[in-house]
């Protein structure tokens, strides 16, 4: 007897092959049976929008009763956010420039210490000169380290500065997610057009756009982006997004002609330049006023806005 296998006729493997196919597609077709099902024929509906539509019939006024096992608000809301995470770019989730800690290379180690104490960051930016030249970073971990063992202080911060990521503004945010993760780097700085620093983003910033803000037991309550005062005044954060004011206060606020997303953008494109503490600038769209009530040499940090003439006497609906 030959030691050989015999060949199985090309037929017969064909045939195991299908019923093979058969039991891989048996999901495949239990799939599309739900979707013509739930959505019908249209081939054209993608599987994000049908997703949002089955999120929006649970969240309006006729949604099903809720049975064990039901996605709760907090859920729906973490889904939606993550269906329209890869519509957002690393510009729309970074930190401001002007809002970026950083040390500069020639600071001492004694400076370093203090400055994580300081802000509670676990990574702090490096810069030579100027934020335009942001050399690298310092991890907290590295820093304390040299504590623990009881080492003589280093006299410069080169042997510990680690390398960020360097991304432009246009990179998809959930593009940048994975590449911290291939490269186990959770600091990016963006970049923009002409190589300049822009902002920051860490992958605390990216899993927020998901989950939400995450707040841990060192920060600060936060304080509120718009608040109401009397006789129709509001009081702002200059940081707060033009949609947002659109939103709650007048659509006509956040009308403006050039590229900004903020009302400190908008304070700077009405005055041409950095508006200092006591301006009050008109925007003719809307006929609001915005006051600048704290600012430095670099940006507005909150304003105050003052509705159109004789709108604060106008009576609520």
């Amino acid at each position: 007897m030959s030691d050989t296998a015999t060949p199985v006729p090309a037929k017969e493997s064909a045939k195991d092959g299908a019923k093979e196919g058969d039991s891989s597609n048996e999901g495949g077709r239990i799939w599309r049976g739900l979707k013509t099902l739930l959505f019908g024929e249209d081939e054209s509906t993608s599987l994000r929008q049908e997703l949002e539509d089955v999120i929006e019939q649970y969240d309006g006024e006729d949604a099903p009763k809720p049975v064990e096992g039901d996605l709760v608000p907090v859920e729906r809301q973490m889904l939606r956010n993550m269906l329209h995470f890869s519509e957002h770019t690393v510009d729309d989730v970074a930190v401001p420039r002007a809002d970026i800690i950083a040390i500069s290379q020639d600071a001492s180690f004694a400076e370093l210490m203090a400055l994580f104490v300081e802000c509670g960051h676990s990574r702090i930016p490096v810069y030579e000169g100027s934020l335009d030249h942001i050399t690298g970073m310092i991890h907290i971990r590295d820093a304390f380290a040299i504590l623990a063992r009881g080492e003589d202080h280093p006299t410069t911060l080169e042997g510990l500065i680690r390398q960020p990521i360097y991304v432009p503004q246009s990179m998809g945010a959930l593009d940048l997610l994975a590449e911290m993760r291939t490269k186990r780097t959770h600091l990016a700085i963006v970049l923009d057009e002409y190589s300049g620093t822009d902002g920051l983003v860490t992958i605390e910033d990216l899993v927020e756009e998901i989950v939400g803000e995450i707040e841990d037991e060192h920060d600060d309550a936060p304080e509120a982006m718009l608040v109401p005062l009397d006789g129709g005044l509001w009081d702002a954060d200059a940081r707060t997004e033009l949609e947002d004011v659109a939103e709650q206060i007048d659509p006509k606020l956040a009308e403006v002609d050039q590229d900004v997303d903020t009302l400190g953008g908008l304070a700077f494109v009405i005055a041409g330049k950095v508006p200092t503490v006591g301006d009050i600038l008109t925007h003719e769209e809307s006929g609001w006023r915005i006051e600048i009530c704290e600012a430095d040499q670099k940006r507005v940090a909150r304003v105050r806005l003052h509705p159109p003439e004789g709108r604060e006497s106008e009576p609520e609906d």
